[in-house]
């Protein structure tokens, strides 16, 4: 598959020490040697594969030198999209790093599309589609665990596993076709209700192993949201600042201070937590203090984890009831703070109106019970255990939908055998089950699909 050559900026835009303007193409290397010129009169056509450059980029027109690089040189098929690959490593300034790109636009590139580069490693066969979509998952990991779950998929963990799996399939189809060719034999039928039975109840087995990991893994690739809610002046944005360990809320003695919804991301023992301290949830007449109880109240409705956070100095009021009956059926922690002061509030009630529900006590002033909340939220989510490093884990949500669809088709040819439906009616689940495992790695996809998943990443990838 041909292409034209693109181009574009690989690196963050701002001032750095490197900046790196990437071309692939099949003229990727001709189009950098019009721009190029060493020292030694090297030309970039005539170097070694993965090998690497100094000299200076020029402008074609007028000699005059716009910039001193290093350039590698990649030639195909041994490159990230199979294509010939250039990256012209150059200071990282936006002055810089913009006209060497526009001069690479003028010999001759195209200003490649966002997400151009991995997609095109998509379309050469370089990777499949989960590997793809799993690059920028990397780029977007918030801890450590999410970037092992990464970095699994980038290796063709989920890839492998889906393919064995529509391998199984596609024998038994292959068995069926048989008996439906040659109905003469009357025992290849009972076999292949056998057969049937055997391997779609071991596919369902392994497709349910996986959908079983996509809630941790969807929150190691999204984050878990969670929301800090309580009265006015309990702790709530003393609490993030000890889980980011930085001030970013203003702390005062003053109900109310807290205006608005504040959000930040947040590593507690590998779990990313998107963490929203919002504004104390309570009647007022101030109207803006209002309008951040209302978001308060939004965010709430899409939380994955509640830290519901008490004031152990104060009575146990009707507000914190309300709190309590506000998030009835969700996740939540509850969180009794200000332990320093001589407490005041019944733990007995607490208990009774917490329920299930984890209690843990603090003294945020004193830097007293985060490491016992670190623990609880790790709990709660991943059972205190860190992943196995062979485990596959599904984090993408179009691949837990897909999954939970596949699942469904394999269920509706176990009904089909229990029923004794026809094998070739059977079929037609059983080959709609290998169809939506082919669309996670990209197999059976549409063009309109792939188009939109690379849209969203970023320019340069």
């Amino acid at each position: 598959m041909e292409f034209d050559t693109i181009v574009a900026i690989s690196t963050p835009m701002g001032e750095g020490a490197i900046a790196i303007v990437r071309l692939s193409g099949d003229e990727a290397i001709e189009i950098a040697d019009r721009i190029f010129q060493s020292p030694a009169g090297k030309k970039l056509t005539n170097v070694v594969s993965h090998t690497i450059h100094y000299g200076n980029i020029i402008d074609p027109n007028t000699g005059d030198i716009a910039e001193e690089v290093m350039v590698s040189v990649m030639k195909a098929p041994k490159t990230f999209t199979r294509e010939n690959v250039v990256e012209i490593n150059c200071h990282g300034g936006l002055v810089s790093v913009n006209r060497v790109l526009q001069l690479a636009l003028n010999a001759g590139a195209r200003m490649a599309e966002p997400g151009e580069f991995t997609k095109r490693a998509f379309l050469n066969g370089r990777i499949d589609l989960s590997q793809a979509e799993a690059v920028m998952d990397l780029i977007r990991a918030k801890t450590d665990r999410a970037m092992n779950v990464a970095l699994g998929q980038m290796e063709g963990r989920l890839s492998k596993l889906i393919g064995e799996l529509r391998q199984e399939i596609l024998e038994v189809v292959a068995h069926v076709e048989v008996n439906i060719d040659y109905p003469e034999y009357d025992d290849v039928e009972e076999m292949t209700h056998r057969l049937l039975l055997e391997k779609a109840s071991y596919i369902r087995e392994e497709l349910q192993k996986l959908l079983r990991t996509s809630q941790q893994g969807k929150i190691l690739r999204e984050g878990l949201s969670t929301v800090i809610i309580g009265r006015p002046n309990v702790g709530k944005s003393s609490l993030l600042n000890s889980l980011v360990q930085e001030n970013k809320a203003i702390v005062t003695d003053i109900p109310g201070t807290t205006r608005d919804v504040i959000e930040e991301y947040v590593n507690v023992r590998g779990v990313p937590l998107r963490l929203v301290d919002t504004a104390g949830i309570r009647e007022t007449e101030d109207i803006v203090e209002r309008i951040g109880v209302e978001r308060s109240r939004e965010v709430l409705k899409k939380a994955d984890l509640i830290l519901l956070v008490l004031n152990a100095a104060d009575q146990f009021t009707e507000e914190d009831r309300q709190l309590f009956a506000a998030v009835e059926g969700m996740d939540v922690i509850v969180i009794a703070n200000k332990t320093d002061l001589p407490q005041k509030i019944d733990m007995e009630e607490v208990r009774v109106s917490a329920g299930d529900h984890q209690i843990v006590t603090t003294s945020l002033l004193e830097e007293e019970g985060i490491d016992d909340l670190e623990e609880a939220i790790s709990e709660m989510f991943f059972q205190g255990q860190v992943e196995a490093n062979d485990m596959t884990y599904v984090s993408n949500s179009r691949h837990i939908a897909l999954l939970t669809q596949a699942i469904q088709a394999i269920e509706d040819v176990l009904a089909g055998i229990d029923f004794g439906t026809p094998i070739d009616i059977i079929q037609i689940d059983l080959t709609r089950t290998w169809e939506l495992l082919g669309e996670i790695i990209g197999d059976t996809v549409q063009e309109s699909l792939i188009n939109q998943l690379f849209s969203q990443f970023c320019l340069g990838k």
